[in-house]
């Protein structure tokens, strides 16, 4: 079974599917290994680990589409990412779609905002009328080769205008032909059961750091019918936390004694990225060569 189809699978069934949210190769594979079932890959990871940025937009089309080539390529479970409004018009999406499906991406969803986008929890957001955003949607939906893949369209119009409008939105959003419909910045179990209700698509909801300090549990999420939620920044947190509480001890005490506290152990890190099989698949090229030159020697 194709990963774009197991994804479909996962958040069609009962219960709720978590997919926390990979910055690059190395967190997705600690992910994988954590034993969840699907990735997301966001933009505001994303900023964060190439440039080192809030999530304003600034990245491209082409930045994306690398990264997260990396990132599926490093796990042998989905990965849902985040196409921003597209890069352009329709013909960008059209762009957008061949790449990210090249890539290797089980899901994508776009946005609603003006270009560029930033971050839905920062201020200063516009969205686009209903007839640009659903003619981008018809160009991804036209573009796609693989029927599996998941297109999603999200609206950010809820911190704009209300929910209300978002999940209007997302209600034609739905009649254009998407697979999913996301409102974005809905955080209460009383909104979000109103979305499953309004909304005929399966909800993910997304638990960012960014959203505030209000932790809903993954049984609450189930009950009010939620089919899948993304953590599109803990990974990152956590990275940025250790690595600041490793190089501080390391700055004051001048030796690692410390510092190696936050560090994972090397034997741990060697089997996280393979090492051994890296080098056993080394050496079967080697013996493999060695035979075919001590077959021609002895011809």
């Amino acid at each position: 079974m194709s990963l774009r189809k197991r994804l479909r699978q996962l958040i069609a069934a009962p219960g709720l599917t978590v997919m926390p949210g990979a910055y690059d190769a190395l967190s997705a594979r600690i992910i994988e290994r954590a034993g969840f079932d699907a990735i997301l890959a966001g933009g505001y990871a994303a900023n964060g680990a190439m440039l080192a940025q809030a999530d304003m937009g600034q990245s491209n089309m082409r930045d994306y589409a690398e990264h997260y080539a990396r990132i599926c390529a490093a796990v042998e479970i989905p990965v849902f990412v985040d196409a921003d409004t597209g890069f352009g018009g329709p013909q960008n999406v059209r762009q957008m779609v061949r790449a990210f499906e090249a890539a290797g991406v089980a899901a994508l969803f776009i946005t609603d905002q003006t270009f560029p986008n930033r971050c839905n929890y920062l201020p200063g957001k516009q969205v686009v009328p209903m007839t640009e955003m659903i003619a981008k949607l018809k160009a991804a939906l036209d573009a796609r080769g693989d029927p599996d893949l998941i297109i999603c369209a999200r609206t950010d119009v809820a911190s704009i205008e209300g929910l209300d409008a978002a999940i209007a939105r997302c209600q034609l959003f739905m009649e254009a032909g998407a697979d999913m419909a996301k409102p974005q910045g809905v955080h209460t179990i009383v909104d979000m059961r109103r979305v499953v209700r309004e909304v005929p698509a399966p909800y993910m909801a997304t638990l960012s750091h960014a959203a505030g300090r209000e932790h809903l549990s993954h049984a609450e999420l189930a009950a009010a019918g939620v089919a899948a939620a993304s953590y599109p920044s803990l990974a990152l947190f956590a990275a940025a936390q250790a690595v600041t509480h490793a190089m501080r001890d390391l700055k004051q005490d001048g030796s690692l004694t410390r510092a190696n506290a936050h560090a994972m152990p090397l034997e741990e890190y060697y089997d996280l990225v393979g090492l051994k099989e890296q080098a056993a698949r080394e050496e079967s090229y080697d013996r493999a060569a060695a035979a075919v030159v001590r077959k021609r020697a002895a011809e």
